[in-house]
Order: C-alpha cells, then sequence, then structure tokens
C-alpha cells in the first residue's frame, strides 16, 4: 500500500495532506448522452421543467451545473427537498424565531421592507423569480417531498410569480427570465399525475462500457485506457453477478472513487482479470477497495467474500 498513514500503535501522528482533484466535480467534464441533449433541448423550447430519474450517482445532479456552466449562468440554485419541505420553502426562509425574539426586545414595528432584509432569504425558485437575469434552478430527490409539492411548483412556473404574506408582497418575473429548472426523482415514490403531464420527462440509463471509459478517463489520471477497461471489466462483473445479490449496485460516482482508489493503492488494474493469481496483499488491498463499492455491511461482506485468502 502506498499510503500507510495510520496504525493503532506507533507510525505517523501528523494528518497527512489532502489533495483534491478538481476535476471531479468539473462540469465542463460532464459527458450527457445524445438522447438528453435532446431531452434538455425540448424542455428549453417548450419552457418546461425538466425531470430526471435514473440510479443514484449516474449524473442527474450534475446536469444542472454542467447546462449552467455551458449557459454561463452561475452556479444552480439549489433545492433539497426533505420530507418535512413545505411549498415556500421552495422561495424563501422566514426566520420566524429571529423576528419573535427582535419583536420581544424592541417595541418598533418594522416595515415590510426591513423585515424583509432581516428575516427573510430568498432561496431556489424565489432566488430565481426576484432576479433580473436568467437562472438554473435544481430541484433535488423531489420524490422525497410531500405529495402536493410538486404541484406548487408547477404553478409558480406558469405564474412566474410568488407571494410572502409575512410582508404582505408578491414576486413576478419577465417571461425572458423564465428559470430553466432541473429536477431530479429516485423514483422512491410515485409523482402527482398534474405534475408528470407538464414536464419533460427523461431516464438516464446506467452508462455502457464505452461511456463508462470516457467518463472515468475524463476525471482519473495515471492509468491507460487499457488499464481502465480492465477495471470497468470487473466492477461491471459485480454490477451483473446474480450471486452477489448486492443490495445496492454502485453507480458511476462510485466507480470513480474506486478507481482513484486503486491508483493510491498502486493496484494494478491488469491484476482485476487473474483475481485466481493474487498475491496475499494484493488480495488486502482488493478487499479493502470494496469499502468504495459496497453500501450495507451484507453487500460489502459479499464482495470481499468473492477473494479467497
Amino acid at each position: 500500500m502506498s499510503f500507510n498513514l495510520y496504525a493503532r500503535e506507533g507510525g505517523q501522528r501528523e494528518v497527512p495532506s489532502f489533495e483534491y482533484n478538481a476535476r471531479l466535480g468539473d462540469p465542463s467534464l460532464y459527458r450527457p448522452a445524445p438522447e438528453l441533449v435532446d431531452a434538455v433541448n425540448v424542455a428549453l423550447a417548450l419552457g418546461q421543467p425538466l425531470l430526471l430519474t435514473g440510479e443514484p450517482g449516474t449524473g442527474k445532479t450534475q446536469l444542472a451545473h454542467h447546462i449552467a456552466w455551458f449557459f454561463k449562468l452561475g452556479r444552480p440554485l439549489v433545492f433539497n427537498a426533505q420530507t418535512t419541505s413545505t411549498a415556500s420553502e421552495l422561495f424563501y426562509k422566514y426566520d420566524a424565531l429571529g423576528h419573535f425574539q427582535y419583536s420581544q426586545n424592541n417595541p418598533e414595528i418594522l416595515s415590510p421592507d426591513e423585515m424583509e432584509a432581516r428575516f427573510i432569504r430568498y432561496v431556489g425558485l424565489g432566488a430565481a423569480i426576484r432576479s433580473d437575469k436568467r437562472q438554473i434552478v435544481l430541484i433535488d430527490e423531489i420524490d422525497k417531498a410531500p405529495r402536493d409539492l410538486p404541484n406548487d411548483v408547477l404553478a409558480a412556473i406558469e405564474d412566474l410569480e410568488f407571494s410572502v404574506p409575512e410582508i404582505g408582497k408578491t414576486y413576478k418575473t419577465r417571461t425572458e427570465n423564465r428559470p430553466i429548472i432541473i429536477i431530479t426523482s429516485n423514483s422512491e415514490k410515485n409523482l402527482p399525475d398534474p405534475f408528470l403531464r407538464r414536464v419533460v420527462y427523461y431516464h438516464i440509463p446506467f452508462p455502457d462500457a464505452g461511456a463508462l471509459l470516457e467518463i472515468v478517463s475524463g476525471k482519473i489520471d495515471g492509468f491507460s485506457p487499457s488499464e481502465i477497461q480492465s477495471v470497468i471489466r470487473h466492477f461491471e462483473s459485480i454490477r451483473n453477478s446474480r450471486d452477489l445479490k448486492l443490495k445496492k449496485l454502485p453507480a458511476t460516482a462510485e466507480l470513480i472513487f474506486w478507481t482513484m482508489l486503486l491508483k493510491k493503492l498502486n493496484f494494478s488494474p491488469s491484476r482485476l482479470d487473474t483475481l485466481n493469481r493474487l498475491s496475499a496483499e494484493e488480495k488486502r488491498q482488493l478487499r479493502l477497495s470494496y469499502s468504495v463499492l459496497a453500501k450495507t455491511k451484507e453487500d460489502l461482506i459479499a464482495l470481499q467474500e468473492t477473494v479467497k485468502g
């Protein structure tokens, strides 16, 4: 192992430095399939939100950052849906507690503008509508939100306005500043039919070996194309195995980090094609590396048991 940095006894006491791979989050390196590009263009032409489904780790969220980079629109405005999300949280957050505490200690009544400056913070769709320019809004994992929230999104998009009853204001944007809205779903629950009828839909399939090679090659240095192909073959054998019966299949994100780890371990990818010839140390390294691919205790044990000795 090339980075023996921690041991229970003795060894190095200084925390090792970490070198961040900036290409992991570089939106210019995102490689949308032609069909996904077509779906984006349909959504832009119609001014409708683009709803994306697909396995976690297949690039649904990254698409919003890629489009923002492509059109030079700045960073996307992100709303992460939660089970407790309310419709108003799509647009703004009201610091009710802070307002209450202020009122208890200050007898003067604030004007709407003063209240807004102190206790209202515009986020997501609200920030985009208030903006004087076109922006990308990412509504992530909308299937986690309460069932009525998707329809609230559409109502705001169609009207391009929203109200803030705490200060008695309504904001509306111009048609030319219509936000570009990307919505992701992990299909944990069904979305309302009225919502589905008014969005452009695309399912991102899992990339094939050729696409995976392009993705990983663009993110990781140090391995030749043939070496990366060996990594991908082993990765696909894990995903496609009927014997392993993994509860959570590793996705593209796991493949990228697994490849990075193999490089740090100085593990030769060609050895993945000859598992029965691995040395004891190579087997130990490979079992260690599976902690990047597995996401449950059962899956990790199943993977590690495939490497005997």
